[in-house]
C-alpha cells in the first residue's frame, strides 16, 4: 500500500457495509483493509471479501480510520475502544447516541485517545447548515418523519392507530428526539443526527406521521434562529439490498471516504 493510500477498517458487513466495500474497491486513494464482523458472520463475510481485505472480529490496534455501519451495539463494542486506542472513527449509527451518557462517553474516549469522532449525515441533508446556524443561536428545530401506514408495522404506532384502516394522515408521536429514538429506534438515526447538529436530543422536537397518501419515506426539517429559517423536505430512495435503509446513507459514507484523499473537498 502506498503512503498516500488511506487504510480503512470497516465495522459491519450488512447491506450498507457490503455496498460501501464494493463501491470503494477501485478507489485510487482509499482502501478497505479490514472488515470487522461477528464470529457467526466470519465465513459469510470471507466468501464475499476474498483476498481483498482481512476479515476479523475486532478492530485492529493499528487501525488508522474506522468506519462504523454495524448498528447501535457496535458503538460500545468497537467504536469506544477504537477511540481510546487513538483510531479516528466515523459513525453511521447515530441513533445510538440517544442513549443517556453514550455521547459523552464517546467524546471522552476521543479526548483520551487524542483523536476525532465523526458523526456522518447519513440519510438526511442540511446538517451542515443547521450546525452552522447553531453558532449564531437556534430557537427551534423540528423533524417530521412521514411514512405510509404499513411502514410503521411492528412499532408502537400499532397501539396508537389502526394502521390497516387509516384514511388520512395521523400523528403517531410528538416528543423530543431522545423520546422518539427510545420508542422508535429504527427511525432514530435521522432525528438524532439533526438534534446533535442543532439543539440537542432533549430540545429537538420530533413528529412521526402515518400517511396513507404517500408511498415514500419523507423527512421534513424546520429550523429557526438568528440566521433565519431552514425548511428541507427529502424523499429518499431505499438501498436496493435493504429497503429499510436510505441509499443516501451509503452515499454519505462514500463522500466522507472520498474527501479523505481528495485535493478539493465539499
Amino acid at each position: 500500500m502506498s503512503k498516500s493510500m488511506q487504510a480503512v477498517t470497516l465495522v459491519g458487513f450488512g447491506a450498507i457495509g457490503r455496498s460501501i466495500f464494493q463501491r470503494m474497491a477501485k478507489h485510487e486513494g482509499v482502501r478497505i483493509s479490514h472488515v470487522v464482523v461477528s464470529e457467526s458472520s466470519l465465513a459469510a463475510a470471507k466468501s464475499v471479501v476474498g483476498d481483498a481485505a482481512i476479515v476479523c472480529t475486532q478492530v485492529p490496534a493499528s487501525a488508522e480510520l474506522v468506519l462504523e455501519c454495524a448498528g447501535h451495539s457496535a458503538l460500545t463494542q468497537h467504536v469506544l475502544p477504537a477511540l481510546l486506542a487513538g483510531s479516528e472513527v466515523a459513525v453511521l449509527s447515530i441513533g445510538a447516541l440517544s442513549e443517556v451518557g453514550l455521547a459523552e462517553k464517546l467524546a471522552d474516549a476521543a479526548k483520551q485517545g487524542k483523536t476525532q469522532l465523526h458523526l456522518l449525515a447519513g440519510a438526511v441533508g442540511g446538517v451542515d447548515a443547521i450546525s452552522a446556524a447553531r453558532i449564531a443561536g437556534l430557537d427551534s428545530v423540528t423533524y417530521t418523519g412521514r411514512k405510509p401506514p404499513l411502514g410503521w408495522k411492528g412499532s408502537p404506532a400499532e397501539k396508537v392507530a389502526d394502521l390497516d384502516q387509516l384514511k388520512e394522515a395521523t400523528v403517531i408521536l410528538e416528543a423530543t428526539a431522545r423520546e422518539a429514538a427510545h420508542l422508535y429506534p429504527k427511525n432514530a438515526n435521522v432525528a438524532a443526527t439533526i438534534s446533535l447538529a442543532g439543539l440537542g436530543l432533549d430540545a429537538t422536537r420530533v413528529r412521526l406521521i402515518a400517511d396513507p397518501n404517500v408511498t415514500e419515506n419523507i423527512h421534513e426539517i424546520e429550523a429557526r434562529g438568528a440566521f433565519g429559517q431552514i425548511n428541507i423536505t427529502m424523499r429518499g430512495k431505499p438501498l436496493a439490498d435493504n429497503p429499510k435503509t436510505s441509499a443516501l446513507t451509503v452515499l454519505s459514507a462514500l463522500r466522507f471516504l472520498h474527501n479523505r484523499t481528495s485535493p478539493v473537498t465539499v
